[in-house]
């Protein structure tokens, strides 16, 4: 029969899988010893982002998942979840009560990929690097609660912040926290193209065509002293044009693993097989999928527009018709799995209504039809995403109360677009940077922004994100966090869908598919291994 895997949410983090009978037969390894995997992902160097994969600069699930593999930082979110752990680091800690000074000592004889030692230096280097240059991508702001970085000989680094922030060793976790060599990465200037050095996991080589990386080579680093189990010596990459084409390779065992993005109809029809070569693999998700508007926009300017939305969009139909059990309605920023989630929309505006949505706008002496454009990737969030717009199109029109139109573009030309606010009104989706209910506010809605957008609410940035960031205990910092998702709800600078699960297929001979991904969509390619299918 066909292997399913289910990783089923705990609170905060997740139980460990639970593995159910396999097939057999023999699998696919696309050629050579490593083991090939497939993603729609793209990577595009252009005039607009010609540094995708410079650490200070990449900003999304899919370059992020390349950095994780080669580019090391102090601290990691551990395998099966929770607070995050030390990985360069020997051992990380608050050195004070008000959580302000966070101290780390890195492992003895740790060395870049080149066989360079790696000092506190060189962390320091590449922290106040990323900050200084402030990439227009927004991943800088992740470290804008650092004051100073000091150095204490070879192998200590404190951290002195300007607020108390109980998440920072969540963000030491990510890779704008990433250990850079000095003598690769330019203290003034993002490092273009798509060569990466580090000291993680895994040295890349990348085969670039037309300025796009289509296939990247991750080799076993010998170098590398961190805390994961490294269970393979070579990994492939492989970008493809749209899931049917990669869907296609692993059918032809040209790839062992097919990753992001897997389309509805894919995840639906493998579910229901009875091949014995492939597996489908389910895991939670933290992914959600949001509109965003650019609120000096004069067409969504007033906040009577962006309500009349969230009165009018039905999520619970948009799920049904478009993700089926995929996906879930999700009615916060936040997560319903994640501690401090709040059903904040739900609250404010209940079921979907014509009739109360016609009222706010009649109040706001509004004139309908309101005429508007959605605009949406065609090619960052998988094959659904046009579907998913089309059936918006469809309930916002027929409330009578707009006239919406619809555009795709391919996400290198999408994501500069919205970033110079080009777009009124466009889709997004947030794989987390780490599972705190904080990750998935303040990149939306404090200063330095994630969209760029104008949207500015001084209670969330100068009362409500600081109080968060002071409890140490998650569930203490509840009251806040519910206070930022009703102003949320009320002022819709955004407008969160649904929240979604993920999928991997991977031919019966490869093992570790349950860990590849964790519940942050981050790629863990070293859990992959060759064992015995049957």
């Amino acid at each position: 029969m066909n292997r399913k895997t289910l990783v089923l949410p705990a609170v905060i983090g997740l139980l460990a899988p639970v593995l159910a009978a396999c097939g057999g037969s023999d699998g696919g390894s696309g050629g050579g010893d490593g083991i090939v995997v497939g993603t729609t992902d793209r990577f595009t160097a252009s005039q607009d982002a010609p540094a995708p994969l410079d650490p200070a600069y990449a900003y999304d699930v899919g370059t992020w998942n390349i950095l994780r593999q080669t580019v090391q930082t102090l601290m990691i979110q551990p395998r099966g979840e929770g607070e995050p752990v030390p990985e360069a680091a020997e051992s990380c800690r608050f050195t004070d009560t008000g959580n302000e000074r966070y101290a780390c000592t890195l492992r003895k004889d740790l060395q870049f990929a080149n066989g360079d030692a790696i000092t506190a230096e060189d962390v320091k280097y590449s922290i106040d690097r990323a900050r200084s240059l402030k990439a227009d991508s927004g991943v800088f702001a992740l470290l804008s609660t650092v004051d100073t970085v000091e150095t204490t000989g070879d192998r200590e680094v404190i951290f002195h912040l300007k607020t108390a922030d109980a998440t920072f060793p969540y963000k030491l976790s990510t890779p704008v926290a990433g250990i850079v060599n000095p003598d690769d990465y330019q203290r003034g200037s993002l490092r273009d193209g798509f060569d990466v050095d580090g000291s993680g996991p895994y040295t890349m080589s990348a085969d670039v065509k037309n300025d796009e990386l289509v296939d990247a080579v991750f080799t076993k680093n010998p170098h590398y002293k961190g805390t994961l189990e490294v269970n393979n010596d070579k990994v492939e990459l492989r970008s493809f044009e749209d899931a049917d084409a990669m869907g296609t390779a692993l059918n032809d065992g040209d790839i062992d693993v097919m990753s992001r993005t897997m389309s509805p109809e894919q995840i639906e029809k493998l579910s229901a097989s009875s091949d014995d070569d492939v597996d489908l693999v389910e895991m939670p998700g933290l992914e959600i999928r949001y509109l965003a508007f650019n609120t000096d926009a004069a067409t969504v300017k007033t906040k009577a527009v962006r309500q009349a939305m969230a009165q009018v969009v039905n999520r619970s139909e948009l799920v049904s018709k478009v993700y089926g059990s995929e996906a879930e309605p999700l009615y916060s920023l936040v997560p319903a799995s994640i501690t401090g989630h709040s059903n904040s929309f739900f609250n404010k505006y209940g079921d979907p209504s014509k009739a109360k949505a016609r009222a706010l706008l009649t109040k706001a002496s509004i004139t309908t039809p309101v005429k508007l454009t959605l605009h949406y990737t065609t090619d960052h969030y998988g094959a659904a995403t046009k579907n998913e717009f089309e059936q918006l199109q469809k309930q916002l029109n027929d409330s009578g109360l707009f006239d919406v139109s619809i555009k795709g573009a391919p996400w290198a030309t999408f994501r500069p677009a919205e970033q110079k606010g080009e777009y009124d009104v466009y889709g997004m989706g947030w794989f987390p940077d780490f599972p705190d209910a904080d990750n998935y506010l303040a990149p939306f809605l404090d200063k330095d922004n994630f969209l760029g957008s104008p949207y500015a609410n001084s209670e969330i940035r100068n009362t409500l994100i600081p109080e968060s960031r002071r409890e140490a205990d998650r569930l203490s910092a509840s009251s806040s966090l519910t206070d930022i998702q009703d102003i949320v709800a009320d002022d819709v600078p955004v407008l969160p869908l649904w929240q979604g699960k993920q999928y991997v297929a991977a031919r019966d001979d490869v093992t570790g598919t349950a860990y590849v991904l964790n519940s942050s969509s981050t790629l863990q390619l070293w859990e992959l291994g060759r064992g015995v299918s049957g």
